[in-house]
């Protein structure tokens, strides 16, 4: 075999080698972004879980307030369903501004029903309501710092495929930009505020 024909299988094996290398490295960070929202899907599912307790405690102390109490109930339904179109696939950016929407239209509703504690001091210093509210407000700590943590996930994956000349790879083999998970709305990024 020849000097230049010893050199072109050189490049093109180097090459090779270095697809794989970038192929392989932007999988590596798509799965991250995968399991970053796998770790805030846990997170508002704990969430999501805890609001029909927070309903009925609530029930039983403010039964007229019908229209709030199935205003969360709504929410909280919605942010669910949402929640579960993202877990399917996290790089879906329509799934993720659904998703966004519905969390904030749940955080609106649950500053509502906590306001509503403020009318009835019966359920203020009720024992579940305050166990309650104290594991939503844990629960909110998670889910901020899993969506933190996500985002990074997600930025560090974004750049990859976009810098040159992992772009070529990435735009060969499909690899598409993944969603931030960002509030849309200036007054969602308020938590509820939780005060009994």
């Amino acid at each position: 075999m020849s000097t230049t024909a010893l050199v072109v299988l050189g490049v093109i094996v180097a090459a090779a080698i270095w697809i794989i290398a970038v192929y392989n490295g932007l999988v590596a960070m798509r799965q991250r972004v995968n399991q970053s929202f796998a770790d805030i899907d846990v997170q508002l599912k704990q969430r999501h879980d805890l609001i029909p307790n927070l309903v009925e405690t609530v029930k039983g102390y403010a039964s007229h307030e019908r229209g709030t109490l199935e205003a969360v109930i709504a929410a909280r339904n919605a942010a669910s369903t949402a929640n579960t179109r993202v877990a399917a696939n996290p790089a879906d950016p329509a799934a993720m501004k659904e998703l966004v929407a519905a969390e904030g239209t749940l955080t609106g509703a649950l500053g509502r029903l906590f306001a509503l504690s403020e009318a009835y001091p019966d359920l203020k210093a009720n024992q579940t309501m305050a166990q309650l509210m104290e594991e939503l407000t844990s629960t909110e700590n998670k889910v901020s710092f899993a969506r933190q943590a996500y985002n990074d996930s997600v930025m560090i994956y974004n750049t990859q495929r976009e810098v040159f000349p992992s772009s070529i790879i990435a735009g060969m083999f499909n690899f598409t930009a993944a969603e931030l998970f960002q509030i849309q709305k200036p007054e969602e990024r308020e938590a509820p505020k939780v005060q009994f």
